[in-house]
């Protein structure tokens, strides 16, 4: 995503894009940066505008669960929520892919929000869309066995980066998966051996 104008509920309002670009600061981030911890304050709303974020939860224990992907032209619910409200973070967000992020004062948020329908419009859209993909993982856990649950990550990793071959290790996917690394090592060689994926040192390739 080259500028802001891109995002569709944007496209009618050239001066909500001024704004956003006047008082937003634009930083770039490397893969496994985190932008975001847990019980941070939020000071700023990220607003994607390359590569891509994760957003996880941590348990007290330390066992950590994936919550959805943050792709260009898209921005963090929760940020708003929690911002807009003067709360702490409660999740954790960490760069997929090098990323370039604009963040907007929190300040701003509520502004524009009064002035721009179009800003509430991209609100609504994305709320909507991050319900239904913590719908989606509440289903997984409740009725999906793990290797299903592997499966299904795995291809949507593909198809977010358009490539079948998926750099991450074990541990990583298990921590994406709130499970143990030895349960996604062995439902691995299992998918390997049914022909589903090849596995390289820290590379999975979809087949």
């Amino acid at each position: 995503m080259e500028n802001l104008q891109q995002i569709s509920e944007f496209h009618s309002s050239p001066e909500l894009v001024k704004k956003l670009n006047e008082h937003g600061i634009t930083k770039s981030y490397k893969a496994g940066e985190i932008i975001l911890n847990e019980n941070s304050y939020i000071r700023s709303i990220p607003i994607v505008m390359k590569g891509m974020i994760k957003v996880i939860r941590t348990e007290e224990d330390g066992r950590e669960i994936l919550l959805y992907y943050i792709k260009a032209g898209e921005s963090c619910i929760m940020s708003f929520l929690g911002g807009m409200h003067r709360e702490t973070s409660k999740v954790k967000a960490e760069v997929e892919e090098d990323a370039e992020i604009l963040f907007l004062p929190v300040d701003k948020v509520s502004l524009f929000i009064k002035e721009y329908p179009e800003w509430l419009d991209y609100i609504f859209r994305l709320y909507h869309k991050r319900f239904e993909e913590l719908l989606e993982i509440i289903n997984a856990i409740a009725f999906k066995k793990v290797d299903e649950r592997l499966m299904t990550l795995l291809r949507k990793k593909a198809e977010l980066t358009d490539n079948p071959v998926i750099s991450i290790t074990h541990e990583q996917l298990a921590n994406e998966l709130g499970t143990a690394r030895v349960v996604v090592s062995r439902l691995l060689k299992q998918l390997e051996e049914n022909g589903a994926v090849h596995l390289g040192r820290n590379k999975i390739t979809l087949v």
